[in-house]
């Protein structure tokens, strides 16, 4: 179970440090060597990540004459829920906690603080990427920024923002190193989403680890009872702090599938969980399924393509109404726990394979499209939709369901998929679901209703 809760310890350094792993890291080589970075920039999601995660690589980088940004993007004000100190209260005393922190770390630092509602960082998502590009350090420099692996929302959502600027081609030639906080209170040394291969180790002098403690130091808000109340009890507990003052920074590099997502990608995915989206334990997913299946406008098909079928949950879903289902996805390791998930339907076959480089051959009565449109770009995508078309019966179905918040590793957004289908001549939009997550949307050549194919009119 993945916790963010700070007041308790977590996993112990000792655990960690048990493993030869950790300390055999290869070093942070080059990003930190002075002469090979114009300048850093500093991303935090809260007042203090800053600190937790890079204050040492902040005050060697300013001790090294390195022109130094850190950027905090919340009030922080979210930190103690049910606080008898007032939001207003703690918002200035946590600003005035990060000026104090990082002018410890080095005088020179410039600090901007946005103040956004501390946890509404994808809701911000748009206003923060536009406030950071002209902030970024640009060609030669360095931009950190929270893990999106870290599992906190406002953590993933400003390292996904930070890697898409990263990829703009105005930003050639910027490194980017992302700083894991909460794993170390969640993970364990054997967890599966810990991503050893990316990891690199920045052993801290005596001048950068002094600095980080006493900037760390200056977090009371966090490190000492806001009163006596259960509520104002310290987040850092003494056991999750002790990761931070090790005189030691561990950062990732270069993390697989931080890119657009490929073949690798999906099988690193699901080789890490069973069910890497939790689609068979979300409420959230069985209903999408159910809104998905019940949007069908025939009760039976003949030939029936989803493409993009993971574990196979939605093709169980879709096997009743179909005499012959074909399954599609580009994974091994899903293909293999689709295969075993529905190895008692034989109409059903699943198959390895890209639909969009190779489309099967042959007229579908209904294809598939959930949560699978947004990881094509659109020329790819383009294709794609020419070739559903092209096979579709003359009255075959298309649905299409993809989530409507943006992703570090989408390649579009599903307005775009959606647009890209809805604008094909030779298909109808026949339904259209909205709801503030997804959208479900129901394609045909024949543009009748279900009333009408069913004879109500």
């Amino acid at each position: 179970m993945v916790s963010f809760d700070g007041r308790a310890p977590g996993t112990p350094v000792e655990a960690w440090e048990a493993d030869p792993r950790l300390l055999d890291l290869p070093p942070l080589d080059g990003a930190v060597v002075p002469t090979s970075v114009s300048r850093l920039v500093v991303l935090a999601a809260h007042p203090d990540d800053e600190t937790l995660g890079a204050g040492g690589l902040i005050a060697h980088a300013a001790a090294h004459g390195i022109p130094v940004t850190v950027v905090v993007v919340t009030d922080g004000a979210a930190s103690h829920p049910g606080s008898t100190t007032s939001a207003e209260a703690l918002v200035a005393t946590r600003a005035e906690e990060a000026r104090v922190a990082v002018g410890l770390l080095a005088p020179d630092v410039e600090l901007v603080q946005w103040s956004i509602a501390d946890g509404t960082v994808r809701e911000a998502r748009a206003e923060i990427t536009e406030r950071l590009r002209p902030l970024l350090p640009g060609p030669g420099g360095l931009l950190v920024a929270p893990w999106r692996g870290d599992g906190h929302r406002d953590h993933r959502v400003l390292g996904e923002i930070a890697a898409e600027l990263v990829a703009e081609a105005d930003q050639a030639g910027t490194t980017l190193l992302e700083y894991p906080i909460w794993m170390w209170h969640w993970g364990s040394p054997d967890h599966p989403d810990v991503p050893w291969a990316s990891l690199r180790l920045s052993s801290l002098d005596a001048v950068a680890d002094a600095a980080k403690r006493s900037a760390l130091a200056a977090y009371v808000s966090q490190r000492r009872p806001l009163s006596d109340a259960p509520e104002d009890a310290p987040v850092l507990h003494p056991v999750f702090e002790r990761h931070f003052t090790r005189g030691r920074e561990v950062f990732v590099v270069a993390e697989p599938g931080s890119g657009p997502a490929t073949e690798a990608t999906f099988d690193r995915t699901h080789a890490r969980r069973a069910d890497p989206w939790r689609v068979t334990t979300r409420w959230y997913e069985r209903r999408k399924r159910a809104l998905t299946v019940a949007s069908l406008p025939r009760e039976r098909y003949g030939r029936v393509l989803e493409v993009g079928c993971s574990i196979g949950v939605l093709t169980g879903d879709l096997a009743p109404a179909a005499d012959r289902l074909l399954a599609l996805d580009v994974s091994s390791v899903a293909v293999q726990a689709a295969r075993e998930r529905l190895a008692n339907l034989p109409h059903v076959t699943v198959e390895q394979a890209d639909a969009a480089a190779d489309y099967p051959s042959g007229t579908f009565d209904l294809v598939v499209l959930s949560e699978v449109g947004y990881y094509l770009a659109p020329d790819a995508f383009g294709r794609l939709v020419d070739a559903i078309v092209d096979g579709l019966a003359d009255d075959g179905d298309v649905v299409a369901c993809h989530w409507t918040q943006p992703e570090g590793d989408f390649r579009q957004s599903a307005d775009d998929v959606h647009a890209r289908l809805g604008a094909d001549p030779r298909l109808h939009r026949v339904s259209h679901h909205v709801e503030g997550d997804f959208v479900l949307d129901v394609f045909s050549r024949d543009p009748r209703s279900v009333a009408e194919r069913t004879g109500l009119r």
